[in-house]
């Protein structure tokens, strides 16, 4: 991959190589140093998603002994929010919470201790976001270089993109932009931010960016790597990848949950990073949580597709052979990681698109007494019955969709669900209309089942639903060639950069994998084994698919996972999260580094993120279901078990 400076005429001149070793020197001042004398940076992410917990800030900051403290908010869901706040009021579109509750209360602290700050809280309004910074440092006294990145944001180009390449599963179709388009917005890479601290920045804020570029842009400039330094970019990218959910990485929403101490003061990640791509994960001392082979590795799997082709803008990454190993003698555990191989990006950046696509209301109701879920379940059918009627008298069409669960009862597990009664439940009734006046009348009438139908309707909660416009994603690539990157200095634009180079193909291969053959003269037995007491788990969402890493807890268990927990047998135990008529739903792909699988689950999630009526809509859930699945078959091995 190259990178080609484009100047506008008000914009500084290029750097001569002697003035960017100059820079690239005097800003490595604050490089620490690893226990055999090499020289590292140290790097703690203190946000995981919008909302994440404030917390985490101060540990960081006096604990963590970080040259660079990244923050990440944006999730697709999340800048669906930001693009309809931004549509009410201009000045919004970004995350508050960076500005008031990360960086106000504790910016003299950043800047006493030198810390650079790097996040994409800027949303869908990078430059507004700035300008709240700016506003924190002018009152705090402080003199803080703040730089952003813009041109994520592919709206303004809309009548040009008459037709765009689709990105779903490996598909090359083309087809049209949907009318109602809301938003667009490119997953940018690595280089701009490093140019914003080639440029001196001290707080550097984004739009949308890959997650993992926050931690690699950082590394690139302080380290020297280049654009062909593919697997050191890879090894970055996975330092990243690590730490941007926050403190999944540190014992979070881990399998072995209780094993993990002190949630209430859970520490936060800080990955020590070497020039030659190793790096070490733990936490602050004295936070809890815990730092494991079984937390890293799961977070390694989080989200993940095909292992060997995890393609982001600066590089694709190969993270099938990656090693995790723990570390001795730190409080609270850490692990090394190394392994991580890189190859050419693609010539495209991928995009994620919104659109309208009708309107969508929830109601939740508890329901107590005996046979609750029954009536949980009648008392639903009847309010859907007694709307359809209503529509027909006013002329309305029928629901787009619905979705009716009845928490309680098992009803996510679907056919293998062991409880279906209970004595308590909670109704959850999803639905969609193309019309928002049909789901006001579906709104009035959930209140009258709570005198007409049945007994131990406790209520409604958070009152009378409420009607929201229902924004789908799309995603599709976009040659890097056309898209404009500008950078921001204190408020004024400084440099335009567009990225381009050989174009690699398509940025994913299709999601198609042959399994593995199983290793050969594997005993059998008699035995039988739920999947936790072999395995870790963890599912995440892209989209409208979802991924299950599975990781043995043993070496010696990975063959028996290998032979009998195919992508068949996956499938059929879900088989009630995919549409009717959908073949091939789950893919197979293997990491014999961390001697894990990683299943792909297409169409799993009912539209995914804002678009599905589930009570799981991205996939949350899915591992631990799957972790209650029973092998078969298996000899005795209970020695190999932790």
């Amino acid at each position: 991959m190259f990178a080609c400076l484009l100047y506008r005429r008000h914009a500084l001149r290029y750097f001569t190589w002697s003035r960017f070793c100059s820079s690239l020197s005097a800003n490595t001042k604050h490089v620490t140093h690893g226990r055999d004398g090499t020289r590292t940076v140290r790097i703690g992410c203190a946000s995981g998603f919008w909302g994440d917990t404030a917390t985490s800030v101060p540990q960081l900051i006096h604990g963590g002994r970080l040259d660079f403290l990244v923050f990440d908010y944006l999730s697709e869901i999340t800048m669906s929010l930001l693009t309809a706040a931004k549509a009410k009021m201009p000045n919004l579109g970004y995350a508050p919470d960076f500005v008031q509750a990360a960086l106000k209360p504790f910016i003299h602290d950043i800047h006493r201790k030198g810390v650079r700050v790097v996040s994409n809280a800027g949303g869908v309004n990078p430059l507004a976001c700035a300008a709240a910074i700016q506003d924190v440092i002018k009152k705090a006294g402080l003199d803080l270089k703040v730089a952003v990145v813009t041109g994520d944001d592919l709206m303004p180009h809309r009548s040009s993109l008459t037709e765009v390449k689709m990105a779903t599963d490996g598909s090359s179709s083309r087809c049209a932009l949907p009318q109602s388009l809301h938003s667009m917005n490119a997953y940018l890479g690595a280089l701009p931010i490093r140019r914003c601290l080639d440029l001196g920045a001290d707080v550097v804020v984004t739009g949308r960016c890959v997650d993992s570029a926050l931690a690699l842009g950082p590394l690139m400039h302080t380290f020297g790597w280049g654009s062909g330094d593919l697997d050191l970019l890879a090894a970055g990218s996975l330092a990243g990848h690590l730490i941007e959910c926050g403190a999944q990485s540190t014992g979070g929403i881990f399998t072995d949950w209780h094993r993990v101490p002190d949630w209430d003061n859970i520490g936060f990640p800080v990955v020590e990073c070497s020039p030659d791509g190793s790096f070490l994960l733990s936490k602050p001392p004295k936070t809890g949580g815990l730092v494991s082979f079984g937390t890293a590795a799961e977070q390694l799997v989080y989200e993940l597709g095909d292992p060997r082709r995890y393609a982001l803008p600066d590089v694709v990454c190969d993270f099938s052979q990656v090693h995790i190993q723990e570390v001795s003698g730190v409080e609270g555990g850490a692990v090394r990681v190394s392994g991580a191989k890189g190859s050419a990006p693609s010539g495209d950046y991928k995009v994620c698109a919104t659109y309208m696509d009708g309107f969508r209301a929830t109601a939740v109701c508890p329901i107590a007494g005996p046979r609750a879920s029954e009536k949980g379940r009648r008392t639903a059918e009847s309010i859907i019955k007694r709307t359809r009627r209503i529509f027909k008298h006013l002329g309305l069409d029928d629901f787009t969709s619905v979705n009716i669960q009845v928490l309680g009862a098992e009803d996510t597990y679907g056919a293998n669900a062991c409880n279906k009664d209970t004595r308590e439940a909670v109704l959850w009734m999803a639905v969609q209309h193309k019309d928002k006046k049909a789901l006001e009348v579906f709104s009035r009438e959930i209140a009258p089942a709570g005198t007409g139908m049945a007994p131990g309707l406790c209520g409604i909660v958070g009152g009378r639903p409420r009607v929201s416009p229902v924004l789908k994603p799309l995603f599709f690539f976009h040659p890097k060639c056309q898209v404009k990157v500008d950078i921001h200095v204190d408020g004024q634009l400084v440099e335009s950069l567009s990225e381009t180079g050989p174009n690699t193909g398509e940025l994913e291969d299709p999601l198609t994998c042959a399994e593995d053959d199983p290793d050969a003269e594997l005993p059998a037995g008699p035995h039988c084994y739920r999947l936790e007491e072999l395995a870790y788990a963890r599912s995440g969402d892209k989209g409208d698919s979802a991924n299950i890493g599975v990781i043995a807890r043993n070496a010696l268990l990975f063959p028996y996972l290998k032979k009998h927990l195919t992508s068949s047998v996956v499938e059929d135990y879900l088989a009630h999260v995919f549409p009717p008529g959908l073949s091939g739903a789950v893919t197979r792909y293997t990491l014999p580094g961390i001697n894990g699988l990683n299943f792909v689950l297409k169409n799993s999630l009912g539209g995914g993120g804002v678009a599905s009526l589930r009570s799981d809509p991205q996939g949350k859930a899915f591992a631990q279901m799957l972790l209650d699945l029973k092998l078969r078959g298996l000899p005795d091995l209970k020695s190999l078990l932790c």
